[in-house]
This record gives structure tokens, sequence and C-alpha cells, in this order.
């Protein structure tokens, strides 16, 4: 795949330059002068330490393709028609790392108006699957991406064998009968520790031999690693790219397309530009990772006399604390570690959908990074603090508690309900409002009650009173029950604070989520809420003491199997996608995907719905927590 791990970038001659985008000029913040530092109101410099390393998202969803990296690869080659291609090996899940070379591809030609071919690279029936087909499509039609066409490298098979006869009559590949040790030692082997290069022995046979050898490799004479097509490239040539790569192998497992036809399959170094020309792309863009792959590229098209797409290299996306590695992910899931692909700990495309990262916060945040030839790490705090500015704008809010305790209000009436009214979003009217029952029994959080007050504790305690989110009145704990055996409360007595006629009302220091009892209203809805931390306790797992797989966090998922949330989250399902963006803005209200139902939790954490919903049964899965520093004391 596209974002696969290769030798490290070098220069290239035919590299473009990057516009510098004035981004190295940008002023960093502005540090008022020392005298008037003083005389500063306060909301200013709160500004500024407010997330100081993430920058404000991009207004203009296409400012990625409008300067820098990309602007300058289109300068270089304004062609009239753009054609690009996104081709994956189907031979494993995408991961948040190929939503960047997604986004790129797909969106590169769309904003020139041109086209983009979802190609799969599968010339290798070793390691590929139907489902990772099938999963691949999908993930790139959920980040609102539609393919000119779907094709597969497996299409040219007949193409391909024709070229590499030819290449082998124009003195430009040949067979050979060396063992991998052997290969490895003609390049100098390890770093070139081995001494110099030399030439493979089996380099200057005859055309018309390797012709006949090549035939019989594909008709079956050899068995698999005995014989080798390699191009004859130049072995002078510092570039490791060029010492003679494979072009076909023998690999003996039928093609899941087509079939047994073949018993030679060629290599990626082979297959790729040559599809790339086949399919007229204009700008073959892949990340750095190919930078040295670029001379052999262009090598192979001009030794065929076919057209020579232009290749160029960008920085990939990799995401610290976690590992995207398809072999690392594999024994996460298969140790049990994950629920699955989809787990949402990991950061798989098909697990951050499954955790309700919407599709258009992953677009927002590959724009907002921009696109350079630098490698781009990130960590994973950046991540979701991207995606927490993206939900604030786009989601409802509703009242959830996680580990509810039962509010009496003595002070009110068995039968007593108040119909109270809540907007679902306090910015934007056009989400409308819902009504929620305020009764004698209402439920809040476990948290929200101490048995003890104390000065920084404004929430409920015996003798003081606390509001309840957009309910007239606060309400004042008066006693409480605990559980003998545990000693656990399991009840808060309390009298609802409304004030006599004529008397001034004592606005309460802070506001709490609740959620009323009123079985009419069918209220409380019982839930079962997996709040997800990181997988790993580290920045990179891969460097822990034992590897990676003993940096496991053992609090990686927490479960509530008793939470409550407030009858509007019917009203949110009905209504769902939130929001209707990119891949998701086609789905139907109502049979959208669970997870498309999105929400905050107030004071608690953005929430979506998950697919182990079932009946009255409710799941819900944390997407991000409401703020980094989320838990500090107070209100």
């Amino acid at each position: 795949m596209d974002n696969d791990q290769g030798s490290r970038p070098q220069a290239l001659p035919e590299r473009p330059k990057e516009d510098q985008n004035k981004s190295e000029k940008d002023k960093p913040a502005k540090a008022p002068k020392p005298p008037k530092a003083p005389k500063e109101p306060k909301p200013q410099p709160a500004k500024k330490e407010k997330a100081p390393n993430i920058p404000a998202a991009p207004t203009d969803p296409n400012s990625m393709f409008k300067e820098g990296f990309l602007k300058s690869v289109h300068n270089e080659k304004p062609s009239e028609k753009i054609i690009t291609r996104f081709p994956p090996e189907p031979n494993g899940f995408l991961h948040i790392g190929h939503s960047k070379a997604i986004a790129i591809n797909f969106g590169f030609a769309r904003y020139h108006d041109g086209i983009c071919y979802l190609r799969f690279d599968d010339t290798n029936p070793e390691a590929e699957e139907e489902k990772y087909f099938t999963a691949i499509e999908d993930m790139v039609q959920w980040l609102g991406f539609r393919p000119y066409q779907v094709t597969y490298s497996s299409d040219n098979f007949d193409k391909l064998y024709d070229l590499a006869e030819r290449l082998i009559e124009k003195d430009g590949a040949y067979i050979c009968h060396c063992a991998d040790t052997e290969i490895k030692l003609q390049k100098g082997g390890e770093k070139g520790t081995a001494g110099p290069r030399y030439a493979c022995p089996h380099r200057d046979r005859p055309t018309q031999e390797s012709l006949t050898e090549f035939r019989a490799m594909k008709d079956g004479k050899y068995k698999p690693r005995e014989a080798f097509l390699r191009m004859k490239q130049d072995l002078t040539d510092g570039n490791p790219q060029m010492w003679d790569l494979a072009a076909y192998r023998i690999l003996e497992k039928p093609h899941h397309r087509t079939g047994d036809k073949w018993r030679i399959y060629p290599t990626y170094d082979f297959t790729h530009c040559l599809c790339d020309s086949f399919e007229n792309i204009s700008h073959s863009l892949c990340t750095t990772e190919f930078q040295l792959s670029r001379v052999s590229y262009e090598w192979l098209c001009d030794a065929v006399d076919i057209y020579k797409p232009m290749q160029r290299e960008y920085g990939r996306l990799n995401l610290t604390g976690t590992v995207l590695s398809k072999r690392k992910l594999l024994k996460l899931v298969e140790e049990k570690y994950v629920r699955g692909w989809d787990d949402p700990r990991l950061y798989t495309l098909i697990g951050l959908r499954r955790r309700g990262i919407p599709p258009g916060a992953i677009l927002s945040f590959v724009n907002e990074l921009g696109v350079s030839t630098a490698l781009t790490n990130i960590q994973i705090v950046r991540f979701e603090q991207s995606v927490r500015r993206y939900l604030e704008q786009t989601v409802p809010r509703l009242m959830l508690v996680l580990d509810p305790i039962p509010v009496i209000i003595d002070n009110l009436p068995d039968d007593y309900v108040e119909d109270i009214e809540l907007p679902f979003s306090p910015k934007d009217p056009s989400f409308g409002t819902h009504i929620v029952p305020f009764t004698k029994t209402v439920y809040i959080d476990r948290t929200d009650f101490r048995e003890e007050d104390s000065k920084d504790f404004f929430r409920l305690a015996p003798g003081k009173a606390v509001g309840l989110l957009k309910v007239p009145f606060p309400i004042k704990a008066t006693s409480f029950e605990k559980d003998s055996q545990t000693g656990k409360v399991t009840c808060v007595h309390a009298t609802y604070e409304k004030p006599e006629e004529g008397t001034a009302f004592k606005k309460p220091k802070t506001y709490i989520q609740w959620v009323g009892c009123s079985p009419k209203h069918s209220s409380p809805v019982a839930a079962e809420v997996r709040i997800f931390n990181p997988l790993f306790k580290s920045e990179n797992p891969d460097a822990a003491e034992g590897g990676y797989l003993s940096d496991i966090n053992p609090d990686s998922e927490e479960i509530y199997p008793t939470a409550m949330i407030e009858t509007g989250i019917k009203e949110v399902h009905r209504r769902a996608p939130w929001p209707a963006e990119a891949g998701e803005k086609d789905e139907k209200a109502g049979k959208a995907g669970w997870e498309t139902t999105r929400f905050q939790g107030l004071r608690v954490g953005y929430f979506c719905s998950d697919r182990d919903t079932e009946g009255e049964k409710v799941v819900l899965n944390r997407i991000v927590s409401l703020k980094e520093d989320a838990g500090k004391g107070g209100a």
C-alpha cells in the first residue's frame, strides 16, 4: 500500500520544490509588552493558552490543494485532464495513514475537475482476501469519494506479460536462478557490508534463452524461488531501486480473479508504473517511501516505450501512541487484546468509524495538517482535539449519566411531572428542541454527590444546593442512604428550592446533568457506555521494554453497564446521521449506521451508538472526551 514502510527518502533531481507557504514566517503567539501585562483583560491569555499546538481548522476544505506541495505539483504539470489513482494492496484493512492518501488522490482530482481510479494492486494471491477488497471500497466511499472506476492490476496480466517479453527482447530483462542469499550478496549484502556489488551470473545470458526460460516459468517448469525475471537496470547507480529488481516471480496459488491461469505474477515494481500508464494517470501521487522508486518507475516506462506519468511523493501521516502495522494489528486481534479489526481502540478506518469518528472530521484533520514532503508524526491528543472541534459544531447535546444514583425530591408530589424544553444545540436553533420530564425522582451521576462537603466542591452535598440543567430552581441535599455491605450511597434525599413568592432567587454556582424517572415518558433510557482510553501506555509502544504487547494499557476500556440517558436519544437516532457530511450525507434519516447517532453528553464527552445496540439495549461508545483535561475538580 502507499503507506507501507520502505527505504529512507533521498532527494532526486526532478523533485518539485515546495512552496514555503510563509508558514515559517507565521507569527508566534504575540506576548503582551511587559509593562502592560497586568492591565490586559483575562480572556485573551486564556484563549492563547487553549490548545497552543493545535492550529485552528481551516475554513476552506480545499486549502491543501491551493497551497504548498500539491499546488507546486499541479503547477509543474497543469494537465488539461487530471487523472489520479488510489492503488491499495487488498491484503489488510486501511488505517488512519491511508486516509491521507485517499484525501490527496481523490481530492486532488476532484479539486481540478479530474477523475480518480480506485485500483486494487492484486498481484499477490497469497495475501489477498475478498473481505479486504470490500472493506477498502467501503472506506473510500465512507470518506465521501466515488471512484471514476474500480480497476484491478490483474485486469492487465496479459498486457503486463506481453511487455515483459518485449523488455526481454530489448535486452532489458533476464531470467535469474540465484537463491535469495546470493541476490543479497550481489547487492552488497546488508547495508553494503558484504563487499562491492556484482552482477548476477545469468545477467548476460542470450536474450532468446531468457525468453525461452520466461515462457518455461509460465508453463510450470520451475517451482517458486527457482527462477525470477529480473530487470537489467544499472548496478553502478547509487539507488538500490536500480539494482536489477525482480519483475516476475512464481506463486503456486490460484488468483481470486484469474483462477489457475497464471503461475507467475508481476511484482509491484514492474506492475505499478505500467498500470499507471495504461490508465493515463497524469499525476502518480504516493508517499516518500517510494521516492527512490521514481527512478525505476521512469526507467521501466522508457524501456518498454510507453507513456510515462509523473510520480511525485508526499510525506505520509503517522500517528504516535499506537501501532498501524498489519502484522502487529493481526496479533492484537488474534490474541484477543481487542474485539476485532473494528475495535474502537484501533486506528484502522473501520475501527474509527465504529468509535464514531465522522468521516468529515478525518478529512478536516488531513486538510488542517496540510501536505508536504515531511513525514507527519502526530500525537493522538492532537487528532482527538481536531475531532472534538469538529463535533462541537455538528452534533446535538443530550444529558447522559454514567453511574446513576437516584435523588428523591421529598417536597414534590409523587406524580409530579414538569416538561422541560431542552435545545439540541445552545448555539444553533436549527437543531431544534425536545422535551424531557422533570419528576420527583431524578438520577444524577455518582461523582456529582459527596457525603461530606468541602469548600472546593460545588455540586451536591448535604446542606448544599446545585442546579439541574434547564430546571427552573435548584435542589438541596438533605440526607442520603447507603448500602450496609458495600458502603456505597444508594439514594439521596433532597428538596426543590423554589423560593416563596416575592423572595429573591439565589442562582447556584454549578449546574449538573440529570435524567428524570417517568415510566409514562419511557424515561430514563438504560444504556451500556464504553469509555475508550489509549490502547497503549506510551507514545512509542514499539520501543517499550518487552515490545508493544507489554505496553498495553490495562485500563484502555471502561464499561458503565447501568448508565442512563434522556429520551432525546430516540429523536437523535431518528434524525441521524449527525452530521450528514462526506460519505454519510446521502444516508437516509433513520436508516443510517448506528455510529452516525452522535451527540455530546453534557459535561461528559462525545458519544455514538454502537452496532451492539439491539432492541431496548442501547450501547454507546465514547468518541472523545469533552476536553483534554476532563475530570478536573470543581464544577
